[in-house]
């Protein structure tokens, strides 16, 4: 009897050693993958949450893990994101450190579980603008209904996730009528839509199992990083600035080059990043490239009173503004409230800019030593054996009619012959009456002829 009780204690330790060995196995072999949000949900979180989860599910982790901050932001990125988490075959876990309010409290709403720290809060959902207004039904429609569908997909009370947006949700207990749901972490945990208050991360993966699992935090790439400086709205309108001087430039100087290069340089950077994170679409660039086109057709070729160059700036800015709102043409549904409108007043102001600088200096930039070395400033002397064209000194204040629209080149007809011509006074319609002033290289310098 006693060597069995030996045998039976023997067997027991060596079922609890084998235990504990499987159990410390299985939690070294799990993995967790984690990242932050702690930011304006925009773009640049939209690209981090795109890229982390095609990175975890590469590695076939066991769970997701964010770490979320944020008063909120786009909707449309938003609901990007809480599509691609309820897509995802893996778990997601949230832990709220501090704030999850509107767009925040949707993406926290398709995780599969929600921690807060205490102190920390979720709710207030109402779509607003760019003042912080209340913006009108048709808006609040799509975010209550966007609150209620994630609800639904993850088990947890619709009537809760719309009350966040609504104020007219009846939820006795809960929330005074007529009030937007805001809800506590004790709150949140009481409700059930939380599973607990927890003090940091770690306090979350001891709850979670995953103590002692291996975890990879998700780090931002330089590309990331150039690509979230670039779609910054401030330096979107230098690149604005940087295309409507090198249009104008070129349009002044034409053949010189340098100006082409640095308006098409600026225009890839400014389309670029926006098409990579799916705001610039195919359309939206080529109406720009369509713009630039009619626009060098009216100042070049097409004679007239200036439709195509209206045309050209409509194309030109619609293109511009377009690409930096999501929207599936001219559906602006789920657009933050007021961007298409700032959109085009950055544009706007960016070509009004670009206008004045290019007016005031653009002669004295033309003039620069830095500038001349961009252009061939080789001399063509006639002690070389370079000869110029013929001369047309005898035309010198004879009278004629503009041909074309002179804007400020085209061509006049003097005595039954057509010449080149520059108009001093900047333009001079179709059919005026001009005069010679001068000739000089190819051209002859012609003014209105006076009444």
């Amino acid at each position: 009897m006693c060597k069995k009780t030996q045998l039976l204690k023997l067997w027991a330790t060596l079922s609890l050693i084998v235990s504990m060995v499987l159990v410390a196995f299985v939690a070294q072999s799990q993995h967790v993958y984690r990242f932050d949000l702690k930011e304006d949900i925009g773009p640049n979180a939209w690209r981090t949450v795109k890229n982390a989860y095609t990175l975890a599910e590469e590695a076939k982790v066991d769970v997701v893990l964010i770490e979320m901050n944020t008063y909120g932001g786009m909707v449309n990125f938003a609901d990007s994101i809480r599509s691609r988490i309820l897509g995802s075959p893996l778990e997601t876990v949230v832990f709220i450190n501090h704030n999850a309010a509107s767009a925040g409290a949707l993406i926290s709403l398709a995780t599969d579980r929600i921690y807060m720290s205490k102190g920390s809060s979720i709710g207030a959902a109402s779509v607003v603008d760019q003042s912080g207004q209340v913006m009108p039904e048709k808006h609040q429609s799509y975010m209550r209904g966007l609150m209620r569908a994630t609800a639904e997909a993850k088990g947890r009370d619709p009537k809760v996730a719309e009350a966040f947006v609504d104020a007219d949700v009846d939820l006795p207990n809960i929330k005074p009528a007529g009030k937007i749901l805001t809800l506590t972490s004790s709150e949140a945990v009481k409700i059930k839509l939380a599973e607990a208050e927890a003090a940091s991360m770690a306090d979350v993966l001891v709850a979670e199992g995953f103590d002692n699992a291996q975890i990879t935090v998700h780090k931002t790439t330089a590309i990331d990083k150039i690509i979230a400086f670039l779609i910054n709205p401030a330096v979107n309108g230098v690149l604005i600035l940087l295309i409507m001087g090198g249009i104008y430039f070129e349009m002044q100087t034409p053949g010189v080059g340098f100006a082409l290069i640095v308006a098409i340089t600026a225009a890839v950077l400014f389309f670029a990043p926006l098409y990579i994170q799916g705001l610039a679409d195919n359309w939206e660039i080529a109406l720009f490239v369509v713009g630039v086109v009619l626009i060098s057709l009216e100042v070049f070729v097409i004679p007239g009173f200036g439709v195509a160059g209206i045309l050209g700036i409509i194309c030109l800015v619609s293109g511009l503004a377009f690409s930096m709102v999501n929207n599936d043409y001219f559906d602006f549904t789920i657009t933050e409230p007021g961007m298409v409108f700032n959109s085009f007043l950055l544009v706007i102001a960016s070509m009004v800019v670009a206008t004045v600088l290019a007016v005031i200096f653009g002669k004295s930039f033309l003039k620069t030593r830095a500038f001349k070395r961009l252009i061939l400033q080789d001399e063509q002397r006639s002690d070389a054996g370079y000869t110029s064209s013929k001369t047309h000194t005898e035309l010198v204040n004879k009278e004629g009619v503009a041909k074309t629209v002179l804007r400020p080149s085209g061509k006049v007809e003097i005595d039954g012959k057509w010449y080149d011509a520059v108009a001093l006074d900047g333009f001079i319609d179709i059919g005026e009456d001009i005069y010679v002033e001068k000739h000089e290289n190819y051209s002859l310098f012609v003014r209105k002829k006076r009444v």
